[in-house]
């Protein structure tokens, strides 16, 4: 076993947290925007801030519009997405997928998500966030 940052490699290239409780995270961007791989409970959570809602403070940012067009989004995300509104007024996409032994698999999880957020990237850019 050798180890990678907080992931133990075994010889057969299945990866699992180093230690009990750690919850290792590859990141990556797709399009400009922060995006995680999070290994956790036996699941692997992707998730993507796909976007922004605009302040009242900025000028020309069609918010009530923008509202519009992140409330018509879920019904047509994947089954198992999910859109969520952070704190900070970011658009977080997630989903889960079963748990990835290797890190091949783990990359072509990462991949296969980013590009299925495509269509939904380009809804949330047209609709100005």
């Amino acid at each position: 076993m050798i180890t990678l940052g907080p992931f133990a490699v075994q010889r057969d290239g299945t990866l699992s947290p180093r230690s009990p409780g750690l919850r290792p995270a590859l990141r990556f961007a797709w399009r400009g925007r922060a995006c995680e791989a999070l290994m956790m409970e036996g699941t692997l959570r992707l998730r993507a801030m796909a976007g922004r809602i605009p302040s009242t403070a900025e000028r020309n940012a069609d918010r009530a519009g923008t509202l519009r067009a992140v409330a018509a989004l879920p019904p047509d995300l994947p089954e198992g997405w999910r859109l969520h509104l952070t704190a900070d007024h970011r658009l977080a996409l997630e989903m889960r997928a079963p748990p990835q032994g290797t890190a091949v698999a783990v990359l072509g999880e990462m991949v296969r998500f980013a590009m299925a957020m495509d269509p939904y990237l380009d809804r949330l850019e047209a609709a100005g966030a």
